[in-house]
């Protein structure tokens, strides 16, 4: 089973240096021409409206209020982007699929994060985000059409993973570990995610770390 690793590449000193730097918004883009100078590696949070995904961000910066999370869908209209400290961005996209709003307010966010999604310089990594209850969904395999297009690389991670069982859960990071395994874009490492308790939220930074550019512990030894 191809899921969150239990031997972490950094031990929990190292976690707890990389969320103790300044985090905070940094801003809130609806055009590309305003979006900020790409001088450090960006990681992306995509998923469907009501995925699970500012409470993902905040469960993975250890933050409480710093996405804006909403029991309304679709409530994410532009994309934010986060720094920690001066290493690497974060930046939530709008979720696609259900959004209470009009077809061209819509149609203006969708093109907006595919654009952003096709020509960021910068952008290590899309996290997207898909239900731990219910798998991928078309509107996933789409998204993940355009980024193996793209070539923008991407990793599965499994949001509210607390909710399944845990023989459901093993048997749907089966499922989609084969679904993307012949996908060109595609990280092979699927990651299974609770921000309600925590389970594999330090895997999450842990990926998110190495893209920063933080060195594991042997290797800055070497």
């Amino acid at each position: 089973m191809n899921a969150s690793p239990e031997g972490l590449p950094y031990p929990d000193e190292t976690i707890r240096r990389f969320l103790g730097q300044p985090i905070g918004f940094e801003l809130g883009v609806t055009r590309m021409d305003a979006l900020p100078d790409a001088d450090r590696p960006e990681v992306a949070f995509a998923g469907r409206s009501n995925v699970g995904k500012s409470s993902l961000v905040n469960a993975t910066v250890n933050r409480t209020h710093l996405a804006r999370a909403s029991s309304e869908p679709g409530r994410t209209r532009e994309l934010n982007f986060f720094k920690i400290g001066e290493q690497i961005r974060l930046v939530d996209l709008p979720g696609y699929g259900y959004a209470k709003a009009p077809k061209t307010e819509i149609e203006r966010w969708t093109t907006l994060t595919r654009d952003y999604l096709r020509g960021r310089p910068g952008l290590a990594r899309v996290f997207l985000l898909i239900d731990g209850r219910h798998g991928l969904k078309p509107p996933d395999l789409a998204v993940m059409k355009t980024l193996d297009e793209a070539a923008v690389v991407y990793q599965i991670v499994l949001t509210k993973a607390d909710k399944p069982k845990p023989t459901e859960l093993a048997a749907l990071i089966e499922a989609t570990r084969v679904a993307v395994s012949r996908r060109p874009a595609a990280h092979p490492l699927i990651l299974a995610c609770s921000a309600h308790t925590g389970a594999g939220i330090d895997a999450l930074r842990c990926e998110i770390m190495a893209l920063a550019g933080v060195p594991e512990p042997e290797k800055a030894a070497v």
